[in-house]
């Protein structure tokens, strides 16, 4: 514990805590700090000028990352007949109607990260709502994860796209990516993700939108972005 004190300690030394750093340095040092044993992951805290209770203003939604996030995802699809074999050609890991829908029920089994359903099978995937809801793997078709054109969804989750949502504290927490990507792809990666949260912009949010932004790896500190810097992503 002493040793990773003392690298933490000499990572926070190299950053300024009064200095709101651009995008691209932040990311760099960031990945710099990255110097734990393993890979670590690159992640963004962006708080934002919106009320969470109030239903016109809890941004969600989607985007794909050009560089994807660096791990496996397991995506599980609920479909049947031509669909079905469409999912598996897409390269889904799971593939089921009732008998997956009753493995979940049943035994609990939820190995896999991602849900895909067709909208004639949500009546049946309704059945596991509950299950499936507080764990983020319910099927949505605000997030394109309840469609009939399942390769492509598959497709999209299997290449890196990944789902974000402000907190009650109207934080929003997501990875971008690993440290061994490099400066330029995390950039690629962690400009797609603010672009999309600049154009999430609920109509109703007055006043500044996106109040502060830190990057961070696993085990590095926080590094503050300019926010005023990401004005041109909404373009």
């Amino acid at each position: 514990m002493a040793g990773t004190g003392k690298r933490l300690k000499n990572a926070a030394g190299e950053v300024n805590r009064e200095t709101r750093y651009p995008l691209d340095e932040a990311v760099t040092l960031a990945a710099k700090l990255a110097t734990a044993k393993f890979d670590e992951t690159l992640e963004l805290a962006i708080r934002l000028g919106v009320d969470p209770r109030q239903a016109d203003q809890n941004v969600r939604g989607t985007v794909v990352l050009p560089h994807g996030t660096g791990r496996s995802v397991r995506v599980a699809v609920f479909a049947k007949g031509d669909k079905e074999r469409e999912a598996r050609d897409a390269g889904a890991d799971h593939v089921g109607g009732e008998e997956l829908v009753k493995r979940i029920q049943d035994e609990g089994w939820l190995e896999f990260d991602s849900a895909v359903a067709t909208p004639d099978m949500m009546g049946l995937v309704g059945r596991i709502g509950k299950i499936l809801g507080p764990r983020g793997l319910m099927p949505n078709p605000k997030l394109g994860t309840v469609t009939f054109d399942v390769g492509k969804a598959v497709s999209e989750l299997k290449a890196g796209k990944i789902e974000y949502r402000v907190d009650k504290a109207g934080i929003v927490h997501l990875p971008f990516g690993k440290a061994s990507f490099g400066a330029e792809k995390l950039l690629a990666n962690a400009s797609a993700v603010l672009g999309s949260i600049v154009k999430a912009k609920p109509a109703s949010a007055k006043g500044n939108y996106i109040i502060s932004v830190a990057v961070s790896s696993t085990m590095g500190p926080g590094i503050k972005v300019n926010p005023l810097a990401l004005r041109a992503l909404a373009a």
